[in-house]
């Protein structure tokens, strides 16, 4: 067939498929098809944070050119044509966190941890050193018996990194044991740049670009500075905007390095990428997709271009986490996981389940949190296998769409920050902050209007599960978690708990059968949890008599509910409040829009309307401020 022909064939079929959508369209809106216009799958549309619209359907007429192989520039397939597939990605995990840190006992503890996790699938150690963290100096017991040839290292100091950084020098020069010492390979984690933005201590520039000078010229593979681009993502960026500002901050390393007497492939060798992997598995693959090609088209203006492979380290997202119902974590970072493998991160990280909550909160240990989160990416790796194909997505018609218009938009971004004057003017400018506040609070609108689905907090919440430990909402400030507006009204109803014995409560007044008012009686219930306050549903409400005025005594709501369909409010929503208000309720609400009670006034219509794109945060605050909570 030729390709005249087989282009005639997709357009028709295409069309075929745009008059099925108008149908299931007209039928679902009670209009005729023609007037949902000639496009009508338009309506079938999303756009992303940074602005890219995902299509309901990717086929022949979205095809990009073929990208050149994995390990060839601009490394869109991967940065490595010989990776074991074997193996896959690096499995990453962080030991000596704070909980450890009291001294030279820990380090053995420490050290215990990595070995058992190293005999059951880590194969990459992530160490947080210095300050709070592990000692220094208990470094080198830490990594006793480690085989530092097989697991690449990577610290994580702050403001201690050139101390850090000479005590890991100290441990490998030591170590006699090396089959390999050319196998070696370090990351000194300075992320200065990164780290101003985040307001975390961290060396300074020069000291970073020092250290990364020395680095260059010894045996093995060290990389001094890492572009933490979870920094932004973790204050609210979008994954454009994530990939913008780390490609602007490693820029500034490249230019500082070669200033220093570095050729631009020696800058290009000494930088890493730190990102962050969200449950939106395909915006996650298309994001480190996109990333090594944004940073292959940097390394080709330096002249260096096959130096621009610079390794990438995915991160679980610690905004996507959430404190209340928990466990969805685990789903939440397989997901992520899943995104960042496929999308060709050379390690990722996942995050314990319990990473929102403070040690000990949830009541399960740190061993089983971090066995969980290990064997996330075991099961991805050894059982779904998918380690054992480069780059699997492939040919797909959305990823690559995907990754394109993501490499586009942060392009964009980068261009603006050049503009400002480069990555450190741009910060001092406020433009990458600002950017990243107003995709932020986007993203807040459309997670307190329910827009966007958060399980276990502003969709499906748990009322029932218990009270989390004072103070537990503290956790987690080094990110701008998704969940944290809605955990705080949870956090309200968990004090009023305590005092009163039982949590804020309201009466659902159903209206007519179950088969009326079960949809929005399961919505009002749900959207009621979502901020800590217990519904009381009696069944059906009986408007004659006494009837109304026992069931509001017997449940002790002073705020009520109506729920039914649109025209049992038109024949009863009026009478129903005027008995509600007679029953002693205080409150009268219903569940549907305003016009479903039509002119009616005075004490006969209802206080306030709940649909399903209210702005619930500022509802459901101002149900707990009128219950006292």
């Amino acid at each position: 067939m030729s390709l005249a022909a087989e282009a005639e064939d997709a357009a028709r079929a295409y069309a075929q498929w745009q008059d099925a959508v108008a149908g299931v369209l007209a039928k679902s809106r009670r209009v005729d098809p023609a007037e949902l216009g000639p496009e009508p799958q338009r309506l079938l549309e999303t756009t992303t944070y940074d602005g890219v619209t995902v299509n309901p359907l990717y086929g022949i007429r979205d095809e990009r050119p073929e990208a050149p192989l994995p390990g060839e520039f601009p490394f869109v397939r991967g940065g490595s044509a010989t990776r074991d597939v074997t193996t896959g990605w690096l499995v990453s995990a962080q030991f000596g966190g704070a909980a450890a840190a009291t001294g030279y006992g820990t380090a053995g503890k420490v050290n215990e941890r990595i070995l058992d996790a190293l005999e059951n699938g880590v194969s990459a150690l992530w160490l947080r050193v210095g300050g709070t963290d592990l000692p220094i100096e208990a470094l080198s017991a830490a990594l006793d018996k480690v085989l530092l040839d097989l697991a690449p290292v990577t610290i994580d100091a702050g403001a201690e990194t050139v101390a850090a950084a000479a005590a890991l020098y100290a441990v490998v020069d030591a170590r006699t044991d090396l089959a390999d010492p050319d196998a070696v390979r370090l990351s000194l984690g300075a992320a200065p740049l990164t780290s101003q933005f985040a307001g975390r201590a961290d060396i300074t520039v020069d000291e970073a670009i020092e250290l990364a000078v020395a680095a260059a010229a010894r045996i093995g593979t060290v990389r001094a500075l890492t572009v933490d681009g979870t920094a932004f993502h973790n204050a609210g960026a979008s994954d454009a905007e994530e990939l913008a500002a780390s490609i602007a901050a490693g820029l500034e390393y490249v230019r500082g390095l070669i200033t220093a007497g570095c050729s631009a492939e020696q800058a290009l060798g000494q930088i890493e990428f730190r990102l962050a992997a969200t449950d939106d598995q395909f915006q996650t693959i298309a994001k480190f997709r996109a990333g090594r090609q944004l940073w292959a088209r940097i390394a080709q203006v330096a002249g260096a271009p096959e130096a621009g492979n610079a390794p990438q380290h995915a991160v679980t997202s610690a905004a996507m986490m959430a404190q209340r119902d928990p466990w969805v974590n685990m789903l939440r970072t397989t997901l992520a996981a899943f995104g960042a493998g496929v999308g060709g991160a050379d390690a990722v990280t996942v995050l314990p389940f319990d990473a929102a909550l403070p040690a000990g909160a949830l009541g399960v240990s740190e061993g089983f949190a971090a066995r969980i989160a290990r064997n996330t990416q075991l099961l991805l790796l050894e059982e779904s296998n998918l380690g054992r194909v480069l780059d699997p997505g492939a040919g797909s018609w959305y990823i690559e769409e995907l990754t394109a218009q993501i490499a586009a938009k942060a392009w964009e971004f980068f261009q603006e920050v050049e503009s400002a004057g480069g990555y450190r003017a741009a910060l001092e400018s406020g433009l990458v902050a600002d950017r990243i506040a107003a995709t932020r609070a986007q993203r807040d609108s459309d997670i307190a209007h329910r827009k966007t689905a958060v399980t276990g907090i502003n969709e499906f919440p748990n009322l029932a599960e218990a009270p989390l430990p004072v103070g537990a909402s503290d956790a987690g400030t080094l990110a701008a978690r998704y969940a944290a507006p809605f955990e705080a009204l949870r956090d309200r109803s968990d004090a009023f708990l305590a005092t009163h014995g039982a949590r804020p409560k309201v009466l659902l007044a159903p209206l007519g059968p179950v088969a009326e008012h079960n949809g929005r009686s399961t919505f009002a219930a749900n959207l009621m949890a979502s901020g800590g306050i217990e519904t009381v549903n009696p069944g059906p409400l009986d408007l004659t008599g006494d009837a109304v005025a026992g069931v509001v005594s017997d449940s002790g709501a002073s705020i009520a509910i109506l729920c039914g369909t649109d025209a049992r409010y038109g024949e009863e929503a009026a009478t129903a409040t005027t008995a509600l208000r007679a029953a002693g309720i205080t409150t009268v609400l219903l569940a549907g829009p305003e016009k479903a009670v039509g002119d009616v006034q005075g004490e006969s219509r209802p206080d306030g309307f709940l649909t399903a794109r209210i702005d619930a945060i500022a509802a459901l605050t101002d149900l707990l401020d009128t219950l006292g909570a």
